[in-house]
């Protein structure tokens, strides 16, 4: 079940905190895009967890880019709970999320050394598709920019 989160809750840090952590250390310096506590809690993002029997098996964030553009941020998928389908469960119920929202197109920006591949995957898997690098991000041989439209 996706339900909306504040990302500063101290009980959803140790999760969050893993996260930042993971994508620091599978990411080139500078590279990383992962948003902090505090940001994900700023102007224009919705935050949400995802749970599984009770428990926190995951989250992300939507963020408006526009009034029909948004952005996919820190999707996460607990390790206790991988290998599951949690991944494309959280993804599908963002994107559903993006749509009540009113955006129309959907994108992101990801790693791609090894440690995202599986991430990668899911993503096209989905219909996301290539594109520039949007919303102030530059070139990165070490970021992947993709998009998908919503309709």
């Amino acid at each position: 079940m996706l339900r909306r989160a504040d990302p500063r809750d101290p009980a959803l840090r140790p999760a969050i905190d893993t996260h930042l952590a993971a994508m620091e250390a599978a990411s080139p310096p500078g590279s990383s895009h992962a948003l902090t506590p505090e940001s994900l809690a700023g102007p224009g993002v919705s935050f949400f967890t995802l749970c599984d029997q009770g428990a926190i098996a995951g989250f992300g964030a939507l963020k408006r880019l526009s009034a029909s553009h948004g952005e996919l941020k820190s999707m996460h998928i607990l390790p206790a709970f991988r290998r599951r389908g949690l991944g494309r469960v959280l993804l599908r119920a963002l994107m559903d999320t993006a749509r009540t929202e009113g955006f129309t197109r959907l994108s992101l920006e990801t790693g791609c050394p090894p440690a995202y591949l599986a991430a990668v995957a899911l993503y096209r898997s989905e219909g996301f598709s290539d594109c520039a690098p949007f919303a102030g991000y530059t070139d990165d041989p070490a970021s992947l920019f993709l998009t998908r439209d919503l309709d």
